[in-house]
């Protein structure tokens, strides 16, 4: 089929990738110059297969409350009158149950697996090179209910096979040594020894080119108006520069993609929750993470880049704003001089992006009741994880062919429901 994809982050490339790899003629269209520019560009750079985690969680509503009067809060709420972001946020509070939990998060760990072994399988096919390591994600308790409360995410690993370690603060130092310089702030760990790290714009650009070499088009610098529909069956799409006729439709728009798909029926809860980060050059190894560590107190990960530390996190409730607040830097620059003292954060580069999430956690791919047209996106603070096995998800989707892993509670009719 000739296929228009939607957008050029991570997740539209990696569906360009698979559905190229798949026979069909595909097109990108983004209105950046080039590959990954928004919310890919300089996100946390950890591959989570197993630290993954809906933020609709049991407590979280209490915890929210807490959180408003912290200096150095990890979910900010800048509440409008805006009836998308309110029925976003009913629905969330609607997921903070332990049943629910416990089936979002197994959706996620069963893609985010499936993502792992996707994402390895592109790595063996172009050798691109992305600063990757495969050293894991240590999530950091600093009190000893945040080590008791992680009892729930053990089982739902264990529910799953995905491997984990629960450590003591010498476990936590075994992992990353750079750690035994405070060691009298860490009370415990959870490791998920599969996880890997890696500079999602790097691999972006690399994937897109290989994409190039499979027939793939991009074409940027371009606005997407309107879907071209008619008879209930997805055409084309109107840009700026015209029509641009397709059999089939890819949205991957991130957050703006319910805005697009909107005016078609189509109810998608995806709602921009906005985090930040910072990017360091390392100045000390000896004082620098391995991979991953995520400090669970502020919600925020602070990872290896080859010669680079990315330290991301929080999620800032507040519209389809990207405004560099300094409190954020601040909150950012807490964690990883708390942990990681005598890095330069004083040379760091400061950078926000907008994160497509869903109440329930889980991304949205699959077909929409418009035929041919399909969505990719909802990823939230996961794009990066689960982009890979999203894309192989969707390219069999699109192509008739059934899917290595169970898709229907994938597929936007589970909000229709």
């Amino acid at each position: 089929m000739k296929i228009t994809i939607l957008g050029a982050g991570v997740i539209g490339v990696t569906s360009a990738y698979y559905l190229a790899k798949a026979g069909h003629e595909v097109t990108v269209l983004d209105r950046q110059p080039g590959p990954a520019l928004e919310t890919s560009f300089a996100n946390a750079g950890e591959v989570s297969f197993g630290y993954c985690s809906p933020w609709a969680a049991p407590g979280i509503p209490q915890k929210a409350l807490k959180w408003i009067f912290m200096e150095h809060a990890p979910l900010i709420l800048r509440p409008k009158l805006d009836v998308p972001m309110l029925s976003w946020m009913l629905q969330m509070l609607r997921n903070c149950t332990s049943e629910r939990y416990a089936l979002n998060k197994s959706r996620m760990l069963r893609l985010a697996d499936y993502s792992r072994l996707a994402l390895a399988e592109v790595r063996a096919e172009t050798n691109v090179d992305y600063d990757q390591r495969m050293q894991g994600t240590l999530q950091l308790f600093r009190t000893q209910a945040q080590l008791d409360a992680s009892a729930k995410d053990v089982k739902a690993l264990a529910a799953d096979g995905i491997p984990f370690e629960v450590l003591d603060p010498a476990g936590c130092i075994r992992v990353e040594p750079a750690l035994a310089h405070v060691r009298e702030k860490i009370v415990g760990g959870l490791l998920t020894p599969k996880d890997e790290t890696g500079d999602c714009f790097k691999f972006t650009n690399l994937l897109a080119e290989k994409a190039v070499s499979l027939g793939v088009r991009f074409v940027w610098g371009v606005n997407i108006k309107a879907l071209d529909v008619e008879g209930g069956e997805v055409r084309g799409v109107f840009t700026d520069s015209g029509l641009i006729s397709s059999d089939a439709v890819v949205v991957a728009m991130g957050s703006y993609s319910p805005l697009l798909v909107k005016p078609h029926g189509i109810r998608l809860p995806v709602y921009p929750v906005k985090g930040y980060s910072l990017t360091i050059p390392i100045v000390d190894e000896s004082r620098a993470p391995e991979s991953t560590v995520m400090d669970e107190t502020y919600k925020i990960a602070i990872t290896r880049l080859g010669d680079r530390i990315r330290v991301g996190g929080m999620a800032e409730i507040s519209g389809y704003t990207n405004d560099l607040g300094q409190a954020r830097r601040r909150t950012l620059e807490h964690s990883v001089t708390d942990l990681f003292p005598g890095g330069a954060v004083s040379k760091a580069t400061f950078w926000s992006g907008l994160r497509p999430m869903t109440p329930d956690g889980t991304p949205v791919i699959g077909a929409t009741k418009v035929r041919n047209l399909f969505l990719n996106t909802g990823h939230g603070t996961l794009g990066w994880t689960m982009s890979c096995g999203s894309a192989k998800v969707l390219a069999d989707i699109v192509s008739g062919k059934p899917a290595d892993i169970e898709t229907r509670d994938l597929a936007a009719a589970r909000y229709h429901s």
